[in-house]
């Protein structure tokens, strides 16, 4: 059973736009924090934003003022919107969320983001 749903990856030319989708199944209960992370290839896994139950947010330097993090509680799905994409931003893209249910931090499969120079 898929209990987290990534979509939106793709290949996109610098400057681009790109809407990642994280959709979370009702089995792991009640969420609480909602993060976006990103690996690329050969580097350490990042947290790239993260949003609350509340609606905070917070970003990582390198995405502030470009990427916006949202959620829909009611559809349980988060969402990355990704502008002015640069090549440094390539990576597999995971979704990561917090059951308040179950105090367990579920992870997606990925999905990958390609910026082209």
């Amino acid at each position: 059973q898929v209990l987290l749903l990534e979509s939106g990856g793709g290949l996109v030319q610098a400057g681009g736009s790109l809407r990642l989708s994280c959709a979370a199944s009702t089995t792991i209960g009640s969420i609480n924090t909602m993060n976006w992370y990103r690996q690329a290839p050969g580097k350490q896994r990042e947290l790239v934003a993260g949003v609350t139950s509340d609606g905070s947010t917070n970003y990582a330097d390198s995405v502030k003022d470009r990427f916006t993090i949202s959620r829909d509680n009611t559809a349980r799905t988060m969402y990355l919107q990704m502008n002015s994409l640069k090549p440094e931003d390539t990576a597999v893209y995971l979704c990561n969320v917090y059951s308040a249910t179950y105090s367990h931090y579920y992870w997606g499969q990925g999905t990958q983001v390609t910026v082209s120079s």
